[in-house]
């Protein structure tokens, strides 16, 4: 058999380590509930029995992609509530970082 070096194990090492770095991007670009934009104006609500604990928010940012439909899934607050309290608001043109009022 021939001479074995070191370096062999580099292959090896240099795969997990970028498998270690892919694991901690990802963890890192999750959403956190804790997010400064989600929480703003929040105000917690007594739990009904055997529900969760809810948290209903004041306003809502708009993000890239939202429309109502998807706006009022997220918050629970009907499309019609959400054209009711934003008087002004233009369904079609949604702004990113635009701010509806929730309640």
């Amino acid at each position: 058999m021939g001479h074995r070096t070191p370096v062999r194990f580099l292959a090896p090492l240099a795969l997990v380590v970028a498998l270690v770095g892919v694991v901690v991007v990802v963890q890192a670009s999750r959403p956190d509930s804790t997010d400064s934009a989600r929480t703003a104006g929040t105000v917690e609500t007594t739990p009904r029995r055997g529900a969760r604990r809810q948290v209903k928010r004041k306003t809502y940012v708009v993000k890239a992609g939202d429309n109502l439909t998807v706006i009022a899934e997220r918050t629970g607050v009907p499309v019609d509530a959400i054209q009711r309290l934003n008087p002004d608001l233009d369904a079609t043109a949604l702004r990113v970082g635009q701010r509806l009022r929730l309640r």
